[in-house]
């Protein structure tokens, strides 16, 4: 039986997170648009509420809040939730805001065609299941493992992309190593460039006004010529106004060019511009402060990079949660008696908490960043769409990971609700897409810095 407390609890908590939900588009994703579609507002902040009520879930879990029929009531009732929104909510309204902001469809045929590409996702969604062995054949069509399975196929993928781009470019970021060593001298140099092919591009520009007053003033003086002289004044003008045309020609060639290498310039000068600012930031105590997280990121990601290797190779997949098997090491090595259980569950706490803040707030950043970089006003509400489509998708994968950062005894219930799924797949194959994006992460900002190199070399 559902007990008020814990309604009154649940309903609280959905209603806080929904309000964030609802101020972040608000504020961050359309703070430079105006919101016309109250429809997606509302889809985008119930998809944030419900996925951050099911992070609140596992805190309950661990924390022992909330009767135990009632957390199993709830977390039935969020995932049935999440997954009629990302299965059928939003796959048939996004082909419909799509086609209505970049046709002239009406409401009917737009309708229709939305119902056609919502069957074909249906399929295609139903097919990307087949070639991973995430369940057992005995689970009917219409059940929680069919759905959650292939959800979680899809955001497992894109939290290891991720999370591999993160680990590589985290300590790219941070460490004072990567800054390239810019002076004012650079600069200044710099932009002297930048002035002489602007100065010479203003010339070129000037020459061919020259040359188009004189090509008109020899035409007009054709044109005005006497009888007599015409024939004589046509054998003279003709080859001096072709002359003009090809030096014309040349001067608009050589403008292109100039044009080309001038921007060429200027981004390099933003970039030293840039690598000046880095490179006084790292003196300051921030900057020194971020490069030592910066050798942090780079212990965690080579550490990552050894283990996701280890864990593929070896087929190794971990059965006993990080924290406790943290804390038998400890007292097998150093001799310490500990309650293990009161331990486990107190630190298990914390690092669940700090997983959950870390995954949304590393989320909403990149989701504002990726907006802010291709939305427009035709454009936002379909982004929106998709982004709350890759939200829950994202979050629903990211419970069903950190199920392996629960200790046993807490994640019964999270285990029933989930469904006879083979987590350990999910957890090998988060480990191969991890160990692929960190490994084309460091070749891609290695051939970015290369040049830099080269040319400071040089």
């Amino acid at each position: 039986m559902v007990h008020v407390g814990d309604a009154v609890t649940m309903l609280g908590s959905g209603l806080a997170f929904f309000s964030l939900g609802w101020l972040f588009f608000v504020k961050q994703l359309f703070r430079n648009y105006e919101v016309h579609n109250r429809s997606v507002q509302l889809l985008f902040a119930l998809t944030f509420a419900i996925s951050c009520t099911l992070f609140v879930l596992i805190i309950f879990e661990i924390a022992d809040v909330l009767q135990a029929d009632s957390r199993m009531t709830y977390w039935r009732l969020n995932l049935y939730i999440i997954l009629f929104i990302l299965i059928v909510i939003v796959p048939l309204y996004l082909p419909y805001c799509c086609l209505r902001s970049f046709t002239q469809m009406s409401r009917s045929k737009a309708l229709a065609s939305s119902l056609i590409i919502f069957t074909t996702f249906i399929y295609f969604f139903w097919k990307a299941g087949d070639p991973f062995p995430i369940l057992s054949s005995q689970h009917g069509i219409f059940t929680i493992e069919q759905a959650i399975s292939r959800i979680g196929v899809i955001g497992v993928t894109v939290m290891a992309f991720l999370s591999g781009f993160g680990a590589v470019n985290g300590p790219y970021q941070c460490l004072t190593y990567f800054v390239s060593s810019v002076t004012m001298e650079d600069i200044y140099k710099m932009e002297r460039k930048v002035h002489q092919v602007n100065d010479a591009i203003v010339r070129k520009l000037f020459q061919i006004e020259d040359f188009s007053n004189q090509l008109e003033s020899s035409l007009n003086a054709a044109t005005g010529a006497t009888p007599l002289y015409k024939r004589a004044f046509s054998r003279w003008s003709e080859p001096s106004s072709g002359g003009i045309q090809q030096k014309i020609k040349g001067l608009e060639l050589e403008i292109t060019q100039n044009e080309e290498l001038q921007r060429h310039l200027f981004y390099e000068l933003i970039e030293l511009r840039q690598n000046k600012e880095r490179a006084d930031y790292s003196k300051t105590f921030l900057g020194k402060y971020f490069n030592m997280l910066g050798y942090f990121f780079a212990i965690y990601c080579v550490w990552k990079i050894f283990i996701c290797t280890i864990n593929i190779i070896f087929d190794r997949v971990g059965k006993v949660d990080p924290v406790t098997r943290s804390i038998e090491i400890l007292i097998h090595w150093c001799g310490l008696s500990f309650d293990v259980r009161f331990w486990s569950q107190h630190v298990s706490f914390l690092l669940v908490g700090i997983i959950v803040v870390t995954s949304v707030r590393g989320l909403l950043i990149t989701l504002s960043k990726w907006f802010h970089a291709i939305a427009s006003i035709k454009s936002s509400n379909v982004l929106v769409l998709f982004f709350a489509q890759l939200m829950g998708m994202y979050f629903v994968s990211t419970v069903l990971l950190m199920r392996m950062n629960v200790p046993s005894q807490y994640r019964e219930i999270i285990t029933i609700v989930l469904g006879d799924l083979k987590f350990s797949f999910y957890h090998r194959w988060f480990d191969v897409i991890f160990l692929i994006s960190a490994l084309c992460s460091i070749a891609v900002l290695y051939l970015i810095r290369r040049p830099a190199r080269e040319k400071s070399d040089f």
